[in-house]
């Protein structure tokens, strides 16, 4: 093994002359001084190990803390564990720096619609008439849109589900007007209620995430999901793995495709170029006392700069790994500070 460099520390003793060397002899003998000193050793190693792993992050964080989750080792990642107190609060990994966060936007824009229009878990809710507008942005390219005809009426339940579910951005602009009557003022409904819940390095700029300028930290949205999980309608929705479209043959289905794996329960994917991979999460574990407890996640800008499928599959992946290291730490803890 590699000998452990200390920055600012000298790396070599001089030697001591050998008029004043002293030596101690053990009163337990050799045998016990060496395995002293193996422990040592090995303690210090360990401690050395998990520094490395946890990224040397974990200073502060509370006693028992999971310090060795499989964190993503690029982009940003905030974890939290409900019901557990200050233990539950996993932490944060990556630089807290503003990037795009792609279609994860539309999390907010469920949010701002859910509260001036508010939805029981199976309310339909009232009729929107899809206009021209949304209609002729079904065929866009760069990024995903549901086909849809102008004229037809959806409920506001079903225009949400084909914004969360096969990630409409024509959709989620449509909402925008039928709330506040064009994109730019919905906008400042979103930034207004990012503020409202400390999500101070957070900026919208668009309904759909398409913009390379709506940007956010794993830390912030985590905010986010926190508050939107549990509204029922909200819950509802992602939970779901396929919908319909009035006029489409067949479903269409979700583009979170860790639904139904890991205790996976619901969230949110986006995925862009200067976006990268992106991932809201939601997931399920039963703790050492076999209550459920709700894990919520934030994955970001994993695989920025390549294709938006290679970044959506770097989140996916890392998002199943983490997810399973955090449902495995659950099963080994009880109520909070035990």
């Amino acid at each position: 093994m590699s000998p452990v460099t200390v920055p600012g520390e000298p790396q070599t003793l001089p030697p001591v002359p050998r008029h004043q060397r002293r030596w101690t002899r053990s009163p337990h003998g050799p045998r016990f001084a060496a395995c002293v000193t193996g422990a040592v050793l090995l303690t210090i190693g360990a401690l050395l190990t998990t520094l490395v792993r946890s990224g040397g992050s974990d200073a502060g964080r509370p006693p028992g803390s999971a310090a060795s989750l499989p964190w993503p080792a690029q982009g940003q990642t905030s974890v939290l564990v409900e019901g557990l107190g200050t233990r539950g609060e996993l932490g944060t990994r990556g630089a807290q720096k503003p990037v795009p966060i792609a279609s994860v936007t539309k999390v907010m824009t469920a949010y701002v619609i859910l509260r001036g229009h508010p939805l029981r878990a199976k309310d339909a809710g009232p009729d929107i008439t899809v206009d021209q507008q949304a209609a002729g942005e079904s065929v866009l390219g760069g990024e995903s849109t549901v086909p849809v005809e102008r004229g037809v009426r959806l409920s506001e339940r079903q225009v949400l589900e084909l914004m969360l579910i096969p990630s409409g951005g024509n959709i989620a602009r449509l909402l925008a007007r039928w709330d506040a009557g064009s994109e730019e003022a919905f906008v400042a409904k979103m930034n207004g209620a990012a503020r409202a819940l400390g999500m101070t390095d957070t900026e919208y700029t668009d309904a759909s995430g398409i913009a390379r300028t709506t940007v956010s930290t794993s830390a912030d949205q985590l905010r986010l999901a926190r508050k939107v999980m549990h509204d029922p309608a909200f819950r509802s929705i992602v939970a779901m793995e396929e919908s319909t479209v009035p006029g489409l043959s067949g479903p269409v289905r979700n583009t979170n495709t860790l639904l139904g794996r890991e205790g996976v329960v619901g969230g949110k994917t986006g995925s862009s170029t200067p976006a990268g991979g992106n991932l809201m999460w939601a997931a399920t574990a039963q703790d050492r006392t076999g209550h459920t407890r709700l894990i919520l996640g934030v994955v970001l800008h994993q695989e920025a700069g390549t294709s938006s499928e290679q970044g959506l599959r770097a989140a996916l992946t890392s998002s199943r790994e983490l997810i399973g290291g955090v449902r495995q730490w659950v099963s080994t803890v009880g109520r909070p500070g035990r």
